[in-house]
Order: C-alpha cells, then structure tokens, then sequence
C-alpha cells in the first residue's frame, strides 16, 4: 500500500516536469504567448518582408510592445500585409515608422517601430503607412558582386 501511494507521488512530480519542460520548450520557441493584457491591432504593407512569420516580437528601444499576429498578400497592391496586436500601455503617435529587422547577424526577424512626432496615438484599426522592408542578405551579397563586376579587372 506505501510503495503504490509513492509511485503515485513520483508519477505526479514527473508529469509536472515534463509539462513544466513543454511550457518552457513552447516558450523559447516564441509559439505560445501568455499575454493576458489588453492590445489594439495596426496593420502596415510591406514590399518585402524577408522571413517574418506570426507571432515575432514588435519592438521600440529593444522593449517587446507587441507581436506579429498575422500575415497575408495583398493581390492588388502586391505588397504583403502584416497585422499587429499592439498592448494597450504603449502608445505611439499616428506618424511613427516600422522596420523589419533581424537579431544578430542570422537571429530571427521582427518589426521595430519609431515613434513618430504626432500628437494623435495610433488606435485600433490605423495602417501605418511609413514602412521599410527587410533586408534580404541575398540581395546585398549580388549587389556587392555586380558592383565588383562593374568595376572590372583589378589592377596590380
């Protein structure tokens, strides 16, 4: 009878570790967010997104102030969309500018924003219209090459 109660309370313990080690796996691959407090959601077109998926961190001064919640493709503008679920206790001017940036030199990407100077704060529903897409490392190694290329044969 005490060696069954005793595997019970081991069975218990490891059962909440192994959800403990889940939660903590879930986390550090930023697929779940608890975040319980309340957001607005702004929306903004880019021309080039790079590798930004849902759910990646909107930052101001490297402080996390909201994610990405969804992205989709515009048919008309040929641009892509990316909807933002911003928390309510930032509040940014309608003028401010995003950027889609990467952590480190290979790091995940997310979108910075800058507050702008307008006294009006952005509120739900608002497009953010002043925007600059990702920079794509492909591209600026074939500039670099072309540019190489252009210059012609190097003199020794």
């Amino acid at each position: 009878m005490e060696r069954n109660k005793n595997d019970a309370w081991v069975g218990l313990f490891v059962l909440i570790g192994a959800a403990a080690l889940i939660f903590l796996a879930l986390q550090a691959a930023n697929l779940l967010s608890l975040n319980f407090s309340p957001t607005y959601k702004v929306s903004a077109r880019f021309d080039n997104i790079g590798g930004l998926k849902p759910k990646a961190a909107v930052k101001s001064a490297g402080v996390v102030v909201g994610r990405v919640e969804q992205i989709s493709f515009d048919d008309k503008s040929f641009q892509a969309r990316v909807d933002m679920a911003m928390d309510k206790r930032y509040q940014f001017p309608r003028d401010s500018s995003l950027k889609i940036l990467t952590s480190g030199l290979l790091g995940e990407q997310y979108v910075g924003i800058e507050a702008g100077a307008d006294e009006k704060a952005l509120a739900a529903g608002d497009t953010i219209t002043t925007t600059q897409s990702a920079v794509v490392l492909e591209n600026l190694i074939g500039q670099f090459l072309y540019n190489k290329a252009a210059e012609g044969p190097a003199k020794k």
